[in-house]
């Protein structure tokens, strides 16, 4: 598909095969009084697959993973995960996501380790201790394990908000312009870790504005603007010299 500006259901979602659909979305729509913010939007992942969307700002990223994360309600639609219907039993999916979004969800006044433990027993994390120190350990934050969350820079806080969404090991991860406001050093943790992330078998959706490091971990790549996504391709046929010039940058200029 080479088009920045498909004209059907089958076009949208991207004609791609598939053996098995860990997150099915159909139709998903989302309106704030007369405004649409998503407009019957169709994306399915395999289990292990990754999909980066892109889009301008108000395309509608973040309510795409606010609805998926179970934190706004969709108007219409289905979502399924893991299949699991998330309107009939969010609480189900929420133990299998984890979030990075522009909030962190951390609490200011307790430490790094409170932090940790507090969602550990959230989720019911066996073994908790061993897990807190696994995981503090590989965002790098040993010796911090003890300081308030509210002494730490923005990097520091986003690599805490790694280690939250996944203390609980969960199978599904919505990231929402993750990047955002990290220094190098950050910038290059994270992206080790999505690395790791992207060989372990866990299905991964993220929206970012950072289109090299957005391209070089998807397998699936799709831009949403308006509401609508009006690309989606497999990495592999994605010619990265041309994608900013070809798709990106097209759409941008549409949205204005």
């Amino acid at each position: 598909m080479e088009t920045a500006n498909p004209s059907s259901a089958d076009v949208q979602a991207g004609a791609l095969e598939r053996n098995f659909a860990a997150i099915e979305i159909k139709n998903l729509t989302k309106t704030f009084g007369n405004l649409y913010a998503l407009k019957e939007v169709n994306l399915s992942l395999e289990t292990g697959e990754f999909l980066t969307i892109f889009g301008p700002n108000g395309a509608g990223k973040t309510t795409l993973i606010r609805i998926l994360s179970t934190i706004t309600k969709a108007t219409s639609g289905e979502i399924v995960i893991g299949g699991i219907a998330l309107k009939k039993t969010p609480e189900q999916i929420r133990r299998q996501i984890g979030v990075i979004a522009h909030q962190t969800f951390l609490y200011d006044d307790l430490t790094a380790e409170e932090n940790l433990r507090f969602y550990g027993k959230l989720y019911d994390v066996k073994n908790l201790n061993a897990k807190i120190a696994e995981i503090i350990s590989e965002v790098g934050l040993e010796l911090r394990r003890n300081d308030r969350v509210r002494t730490f820079s923005r990097g520091m806080q986003q690599r805490l908000s790694i280690a939250r969404a996944m203390i609980h090991e969960p199978q599904f991860l919505f990231l929402d312009e993750p990047y955002t406001g990290l220094d190098q050093h950050a910038s290059e943790m994270l992206t080790g870790w999505l690395k790791r992330v992207r060989g372990s078998q866990r299905t991964v959706l993220m929206v970012t504005h950072d289109l090299e490091r957005g391209l070089e971990m998807a397998d699936q790549v799709a831009i949403l603007n308006r509401g609508k996504i009006v690309f989606h391709e497999r990495r592999a046929a994605i010619d990265p010299k041309h994608f900013r010039n070809r798709y990106y940058e097209q759409v941008a200029r549409e949205s204005n």
